[in-house]
């Protein structure tokens, strides 16, 4: 597979420290999407971050499809339960906050489950309402749960809006970035790093070109089917 020349030389090697609530896992995390998934037999620093749960937000409503697929891991292995949030004309007021944010709490209490992340390319008008739901779950999540965010690229280069919110990783996702991709790997290979909040992971896709240093952030890696034993081995050879 391509990677991409020359990318990210200087500035992806000045990472950031983990917050504190990241320690417990690892530097790889296999995301888990909608399909059968045997993981089982991973090796040690592996861990799972898994869909398990799709909401969509329309009109006042607050619409939950959990995971509909078999997730099998070992014990111990790191799990991090996944939100996909979509709207649709959504009401953005606070009942359907409040409603929202017991869902995803309810979540976050799955058994194994050590780590919550919210998977929402929020529009410019729907930033408030996400940076108060985001304020809300970590008063109320565990103290020692860590509560993360996907992040589109854009996001992580110039919009200070991510900056401030209360959550204890940004996933930068370099994939599947649509109109903004060529802007955003232009700008990388000059060597314009992401917001200091937003250098300790990435967000990476098997069938999509990686940047060349990895090295030094925990890495999200999403596979579009069934993780099997052969995705598994080819990654020792890409990952640092």
């Amino acid at each position: 597979m391509r990677r991409w020349g020359g990318l990210l030389l200087v500035g992806l090697l000045a990472c950031q420290p983990d917050a504190p609530r990241m320690r417990p896992f690892p530097r790889l995390m296999l995301w888990a999407w909608e399909s059968p998934q045997d993981l089982r037999g991973l090796p040690p620093g592996v861990g799972v971050a898994f869909l398990a749960a799709e909401v969509q937000l329309k009109g006042a409503g607050v619409w939950v499809q959990g995971r509909r697929n078999p997730l099998k891991v070992d014990a111990g292995v790191p799990l991090m339960a996944v939100a996909r949030i979509e709207t649709q004309a959504p009401s953005l007021d606070e009942t359907q906050r409040r409603v929202l944010r017991a869902r995803l709490l309810e979540l976050a209490r799955l058994p194994g489950v050590q780590g919550l992340q919210i998977d929402f390319d929020a529009r410019s008008s729907e930033r408030i309402f996400y940076g108060q739901l985001l304020e809300e779950l970590r008063r109320e999540l565990p103290p020692a749960m860590p509560l993360v965010m996907t992040a589109l690229a854009s996001w992580c280069l110039d919009d200070p809006w991510i900056s401030a919110l209360p959550v204890d990783e940004r996933v930068p996702m370099l994939f599947r970035m649509g109109k903004d991709g060529e802007v955003v790997r232009r700008r990388l290979e000059h060597g314009r790093d992401f917001i200091p909040q937003a250098r300790t992971s990435l967000g990476l896709s098997t069938d999509e070109p990686w940047p060349r240093y990895l090295r030094g952030r925990r890495i999200y890696l999403f596979h579009g089917g069934s993780w099997i034993t052969h995705d598994l081995a080819n990654l020792k050879e890409r990952l640092p």
